[in-house]
């Protein structure tokens, strides 16, 4: 019971969030727009660009707190 407490409202917000999104593309007329090949190349490039980025920056995150780097030398602060 406690996760449909939780995933409830976020299936709700993402229900809203898609037709928002939705109404909003064909009021702007977005759907006239033409994007070329290369254009959605790009795109899916900096996607995946972005994710790498970001799983390897978590990574590094992760091992650096597995491996105690980030734990404290003992004298920062102390006279």
């Amino acid at each position: 019971m406690r996760k449909m407490l939780w995933l409830l409202p976020l299936f709700v917000l993402l229900a809203v969030s898609l037709w928002f999104a939705g109404t909003a593309w064909s009021h702007l007329g977005a759907s006239a727009i033409d994007i070329p090949l290369y254009g959605y190349l790009a795109i899916g490039g900096g996607v995946v660009m972005s994710l790498l980025v970001g799983g390897g920056l978590m990574a590094l995150v992760f091992y650096s707190s597995r491996h105690g780097y980030d734990d404290l030398s003992g004298g920062d602060g102390e006279p």
